[in-house]
């Protein structure tokens, strides 16, 4: 019997060895699209299925004049074709056995009805809810198209972006911000305006992660705000054109396109955009003395400035996927990104005494020129094992950056004027590599761990001169120095989490070393910061029935300083208020703790949060008047804040013609501090809303409507105002369905503006600023081979977000 044993296998596997060293014969499927009228049509998807299982086998994409090839091997196959505003038509029993088989010429029929039962049916909710993120898919929200990231970000429901550019989430600027789940400069990694340089045509969602998990890094007192980027993987060539038409001065457009065919996905996209954004702000500046027998003011001011912002930028990108097999996935891409941005300011400064009689008038004026190049390449290898649900993953990415600030300055006095220059240089490098490994325990169960090293350069030259006589200029002293900021972090991590029943339990811990240098040669000065801390992470969620779970989490996060905050200088543009950085600072720490309850029914869901932060080292903006009026800033830490929070999203639909978005944020913040024997302490009570209706009449027409309101609130030092904005979409689609065309007015009532009011001992301070005035905007989207949502795309998208964690 063993000897029959041993002959069996032997039989077997020298069969199977002359088996694979026969080659397998391939024969071509030949045939021809055309439409009703015997017009090539280009551009088609061919899909080859097996009969006997409906296994997609390969497939081909029409040539020009409406050609294609398909090579198999001999099989009982059928045939799916589809092609945008065409009827699918599917060939039955397309038999390959020892020759090619010629198809000829296959009609396809127009159909719009389909087209629009197709957009309708297939449209992608414009915010997608889910206990541990919510998901905002920016091509259904009409206020959206054609702008910036950083205008897509303020209209995100709990997210603001400042005048400067800044992002906060949930009342904090402490968030961290990933291009497709990693750092990047399109971000801002050293510079907020970034994100005004980044096309919004070229982002396909953008993903709110408010308490994230040990396998995100713990930078990020608030969380995290994933921007995904688009690309396509469908088969053939498919892909989307856009232009863009606006006031004031908005002109622009871009492309993406991918090309999908067997092993190899080609994808790619550019987009170029000229502003000119005109913004205002006025404010009143008194001081005074206070003594035994009352305030005196001693001296005030008023102050009104007018600003430009603007340029061109360019954003390209390309990039490639090599499928290995069904198994082994490698991807790289390359991007670069250029801008020259043009900046003017002109402020009018009118100067009182103590009894209101005007003294002077000064007015100075800027220009400056603001030229950036940024450079990134990624690299990625992505294996799937035969176990499902087991995978490793390894990611490689490089970024460089090279910014330079010029500014003149012309300051005109009663008696004299003064001309002064300045120049910033910032030089930036960034190395990131990381390795994630998951591993599935039984049917629900997984444990996952992964490293992960990055390492950051930045230069830093800053220099302010002034002109003392024909052209001699002397460096002005305290605006002359020369920064290094060397940043390395090295971080592991280790989760697991499992379902019992209706119960799952995750938990995970992530250590990080970080080793920071700020080092100021000329003055020999070098300050080290070395630490390494445990961040925890835990996420209990209970499902009470399919359409009702709640979930419990918890988190350990710091917030490093950023860039900015650690320069000790600044720019001078409003040379009587000056905000400078401070070399010292350390980072802050936050204990995070959010309950949630998800309800889906039958036309909506809604999702109620709950949430508080316990924060320690809080870094605070500190203002400080001179003897002569002028405002200096600057940030220490100084503080500890207890925050609180309830939060409501919701998204209902009427009918299927009308849909609706709400988001609602409560939120109220302790913080307690002092600086030179000054109590610095605040209770703050605000909210936050942001509302869209969106309605599609005739089947082609849409119509959005939306309103932000931000309550006042209390600040150390003082208090700022309440804020609302309108904003309106229009939007049709053209040309059978391949192109769409989107009118949008954003702040219709030219509402969205900061107003701030400062009132302590010794100074009051009110002031007004808008940075963006209203904006109208007209985009054209055409698209090729495309539907306005693919399926595809959006799961390719949603692997790259959770391979960047």
């Amino acid at each position: 019997m063993k000897f029959f044993w041993t002959l069996l296998l032997l039989i077997y596997f020298s069969s199977l060895s002359q088996a694979q060293n026969t080659p397998v014969t391939q024969f071509i499927i030949k045939g021809k699209i055309v439409d009703e009228q015997k017009q090539p049509v280009p551009f088609g998807n061919i899909a080859l299925y097996q009969t006997s299982d409906s296994t997609l086998t390969t497939g081909a994409v029409s040539e020009e004049d409406g050609t294609f090839s398909i090579s198999t091997k001999p099989g009982s196959y059928y045939i799916k074709i589809t092609v945008l505003s065409y009827r699918e038509r599917v060939i039955k029993n397309v038999q390959v056995s020892t020759q090619d088989v010629q198809l000829g010429v296959l009609t396809l029929k127009a159909s719009a009805e389909m087209l629009e039962e197709v957009v309708v049916k297939g449209q992608k909710s414009q915010m997608e809810m889910q206990l541990d993120k919510r998901v905002f898919n920016i091509g259904q929200d009409l206020a959206n198209i054609g702008g910036n990231a950083a205008e897509i970000l303020d209209n995100v429901p709990s997210v603001a972006v400042d005048v400067e550019g800044n992002v906060s989430l949930r009342g904090s600027q402490n968030v961290r911000i990933l291009i497709d789940g990693k750092p990047s400069g399109l971000a801002g990694i050293s510079s907020p305006d970034a994100l005004r340089q980044l096309q919004g045509n070229m982002i396909e969602r953008v993903e709110v992660i408010t308490n994230p998990s040990s396998r995100y890094d713990a930078e990020g007192e608030v969380g995290i705000i994933n921007i995904v980027l688009k690309k396509n993987v469908n088969q053939g060539v498919n892909g989307s054109f856009t232009a863009n038409v606006g006031y004031p001065d908005n002109y622009g457009g871009s492309f993406d396109v991918s090309y999908r065919k067997n092993k190899i996905n080609l994808f790619s996209s550019y987009g170029f955009n000229y502003r000119s954004a005109p913004g205002y702000g006025s404010s009143f500046q008194q001081f005074n003395d206070v003594t035994d027998s009352g305030i005196d003011t001693t001296f005030s001011y008023s102050e009104t400035n007018k600003r430009t912002r603007g340029g061109t930028s360019h954003n390209f990108r390309v990039g490639m996927d090599y499928y290995l097999n069904d198994k082994n996935i490698l991807t790289g891409s390359f991007l670069y990104r250029r801008s020259d941005g043009r900046n003017s300011s002109r402020f009018e400064y009118s100067d009182f005494d103590g009894t209101g009689q005007l003294i002077r008038t000064v007015y100075r004026s800027e220009q400056e020129k603001e030229p950036e190049d940024n450079i990134e390449l990624a690299l990625s290898y992505r294996k799937e094992f035969a176990q499902k649900g087991r995978s490793l993953t390894a990611d490689f990415k490089w970024i460089e950056t090279n910014e330079l600030e010029l500014a003149s300055y012309i300051q005109e006095e009663p008696d004299a004027t003064i001309f002064q220059r300045a120049s910033n240089t910032e030089d930036e490098r960034n190395a990131l590599f990381q390795v994630d490994y998951i591993h599935p325990i039984g049917e629900k169960g997984k444990w996952e761990a992964g490293l992960k090293s990055t390492n950051r350069l930045l230069n830093n030259d800053f220099l302010v001169e002034e002109l003392a006589g024909e052209n001699s200029w002397v460096g002005q002293e305290g605006f002359d120095n020369y920064l290094t900021y060397t940043e390395n972090i090295h971080a592991a991590y280790l989760m697991a989490g499992n379902q019992f029943r209706k119960f799952s339990l995750q938990a995970g811990v992530r250590g990080e070393f970080s080793d920071i240098i700020v080092e100021r040669p000329e003055l020999d000065e070098k300050n080290i910061r070395r630490y390494f801390n445990l961040f925890p992470s835990a996420h209990l969620s209970y499902e009470i029935n399919k359409s009702k779970s709640v979930q419990l989490s918890y988190s350990y996060r710091l917030s490093r300083p950023g860039f900015r905050e650690l320069l000790p200088f600044s720019g001078i543009s409003d040379a009587r208020s000056i905000m400078v950085g401070n070399p010292r600072l350390n980072p802050e720490y936050t204990h995070s703790l959010e309950g949630g309850y998800l309800l889906n029914f039958e036309n909506g869901s809604l999702l109620s949060s709950a949430y508080y932060r316990y924060r320690t080292g809080v870094i605070q903006r500190i203002s400080i008047v001179d003897s002569i009026g002028f405002r200096r800033m600057f940030p220490v830490n100084l503080a500890t804040q207890n925050a609180y929070g309830l939060e409501f999203n919701a998204s209902y639909t009427i009918q299927n013609w009308w849909r609706l978005n709400g988001n609602i944020n409560f939120y109220r913040a302790i913080t307690s501090g002092s600086f030179e024997g000054q109590s610095l302490y605040s209770d703050a009570y605000t909210w936050t809303t942001r509302a869209t209706s969106k309605m599609t009449f005739f089947k082609r027409l849409d119509f959005q409507a939306g309103i932000n309101y931000r309550a006042p609130q209390d600040i150390p030092q003082g208090r700022e105002l309440s804020s609302y904005s309108i904003d309106l979409g229009l939007s049709t689609d053209v040309l059978k369905g391949r192109g769409t065309l989107t009118l949008n007015v954003r702040d219709l009532l030219n509402t969205r503006k900061r107003r701030l009011i400062i009132e302590e001992e010794g100074q009051y301070s009110n002031s007004v600023s808008q940075g963006r005035v209203r904006q109208t905007l007209l985009t054209f989207t055409y698209r090729l081979n495309q539907q306005k949502d693919s399926k595809s795309r959006e799961r390719d998208s949603e692997d790259d977000s959770e391979n960047g964690g």
